[in-house]
């Protein structure tokens, strides 16, 4: 029997990251992620939902992701999902469907917040400037 279980995403950060370790001393990084899908209804009208997804990173990555993402920045997360099953304290069994990311790639910037020295150095700005969108590209 073949199966396949992989999920792409692009999207938000709707807070900031929560870092964990596990017993054995494993980082285990959550946050989630807001995802906006477009479509269009029969009558030709643009209709937009937003979906959100609880993502789950292990190890190196989950301590990177924890020091380096903050609310609102976009993220990629390549990953599969994961059905989760417990019993809450009423005894009830519970079921939430994770993303268990194998990859987040940061796409948006880190925000920093500007300091005087940061205003007076214009390093930053020769980055931008050192960029020539003229150059030919080369493929």
């Amino acid at each position: 029997m073949i199966s396949y279980n992989k999920v792409l995403l692009i999207g938000n950060l709707t807070a900031n990251p929560q870092l964990k370790y596990n017993q054995n001393g494993l980082a285990v990084t959550t946050f989630t992620i807001a995802v906006n899908n477009k479509f269009q209804t029969k009558d030709q009208n643009v209709k937009e939902e937003v979906g959100f997804f609880d993502i789950v990173v292990f190890g190196k990555q989950a301590e990177t992701c924890n020091s380096y993402l903050s609310k609102g920045r976009t993220v990629f997360v390549e990953g599969r999902l994961s059905m989760n099953v417990w019993e809450d304290s009423t005894g009830q069994k519970k079921k939430k469907i994770n993303i268990i990311a194998n990859r987040v790639q940061f796409i948006s910037p880190k925000t920093q917040q500007v300091t005087s020295q940061d205003e007076s150095s214009g390093d930053d700005l020769d980055l931008v400037e050192d960029i020539n969108i003229e150059d030919d590209i080369p493929f």
